[in-house]
């Protein structure tokens, strides 16, 4: 039986990949170097690009139809913003693109190659042979700020995506997934609670409302919560944790150990199943800190909860049976798909009545971690998936 021939990727593709690595787009950092370099690339092709930009305009999405006047199509999706690396034991320049020998062979090493610099320089490296190609629908790129810290940027692109008029019919969101189509995963929902006490002497206590004490009961509601998500709900075969998770990440407050605290502040999170209202978590949680404020404000006034909102991503649910999963299985080579534990922002494209499926180079176990790498047969997979779009006929 002949042995199946490997995609080789091309030297553009890796180029650009590089390129990509280079520029620092941490979050925290504005990202458009990136999105300039990609503008000028589509532009010399003669592809005009929409921008939007956040308030202070350091950063902007870019969004980009190649093939202008055909039938609308495939969105390829990238988010440009990486994780810091701040404090992590690299042996390599995090953005020194260098490729070297790894443990899955010849591989791209630096911050953001697997998440997810790879697969928008494979797109952008194939915009040519797609425009030259005789598609006969249109593929359009859409290139995201501020994924990392809570899918901010990715909202604005789709809103102006809706106000031109232009309707893809499907997504591909290039998160690393070993190139294994993914049609679900939990949404990421957190929320910071800020308590107000009353401080006095800690001899004093009746005269007092203790902000972590308050705050600790509520902690319990988000734990017991958590115990029963474990113990009763539903459960969602295919993630690794089955049902809906609840924790609390960081939690401030107090000033000296004989002063009863006036403020207190936590921050927690729920991750929760495609089948799972988020919202109505929350709900919960807020109705019992509201139980509690009776008692408090009737030692003091203006004593309470209150809370933000600092992080939705919701969940994604696509099917098997969906058409952009069944072409996205066809240009992969995989007859299978999975579901995969983090966040994306393919749920707010399939919010927005856009059939999306998760698909792209590399590991997430690899993402946002010390010598982050993608192997170059991966780079090169992506790379024929892409290219596939092209000649592909139907992808509804």
């Amino acid at each position: 039986m002949p042995t199946p021939t490997l995609p080789t990727l091309s030297d553009q593709g890796l180029a650009f990949a590089q390129s990509l690595v280079r520029m620092n787009t941490v979050s925290a950092n504005s990202n458009l170097q990136l999105i300039d370099f990609a503008r000028e690339h589509l532009a010399s092709l003669g592809v005009s690009s929409r921008i939007t930009y956040n308030a202070g305009r350091t950063k902007a999405n870019l969004f980009a139809t190649l093939g202008e006047g055909r039938p609308a199509g495939v969105i390829l999706s990238g988010h440009t913003d990486t994780v810091p690396w701040d404090g992590q034991a690299w042996t390599v320049d995090p953005l020194s693109a260098l490729v070297q020998d790894g443990p899955e062979g010849p591989s791209l090493y630096g911050r953001g190659c697997a998440d997810m610099k790879g697969f928008i320089g494979i797109a952008l490296a194939q915009a040519r042979h797609f425009l030259e190609s005789d598609a006969p629908f249109a593929l359009h790129l859409a290139l995201s700020y501020d994924e990392e810290v809570g899918c901010f940027g990715v909202r604005e692109l789709i809103a102006d995506m809706k106000e031109a008029g232009i309707r893809p019919v499907a997504c591909v969101v290039g998160e690393p997934t070993l190139m294994v189509p993914a049609i679900a995963h939990k949404g990421v929902y957190r929320w910071r609670c800020c308590v107000r006490g009353k401080e006095a002497h800690s001899s004093l206590t009746p005269q007092s409302v203790n902000a972590i004490e308050m705050a600790a009961r509520v902690i319990g509601k988000v734990r017991d919560m958590a115990e029963g998500f474990e113990a009763n709900e539903p459960r969602y075969p295919g993630f690794d944790v089955p049902f809906s998770t609840a924790s609390v990440g960081q939690f401030h407050g107090g000033i000296a150990d004989n002063v009863v605290p006036r403020d207190a502040e936590f921050r927690y999170e729920f991750r929760n199943l495609p089948t799972v209202d988020a919202q109505a978590l929350q709900r919960e949680v807020e109705q019992y800190a509201r139980m509690l404020e009776p008692r408090m404000q009737a030692v003091a006034p203006g004593t309470g909860f209150s809370f933000e909102n600092t992080c939705e991503v919701p969940a994604f649910q696509g099917s098997a049976g969906d058409a952009i999963t069944q072409l996205a299985q066809r240009l992969s080579g995989e007859a299978g798909t999975t579901l995969v534990a983090f966040g994306t922002e393919a749920g707010l494209f399939r919010g927005a009545g856009i059939p999306t499926v998760v698909c792209g180079p590399g590991s997430i176990t690899q993402a946002h971690q010390p010598d982050e790498y993608v192997s170059l047969a991966q780079l090169a997979r992506c790379e024929a998936f892409v290219q596939g779009l092209a000649t592909a006929r139907e992808i509804a």
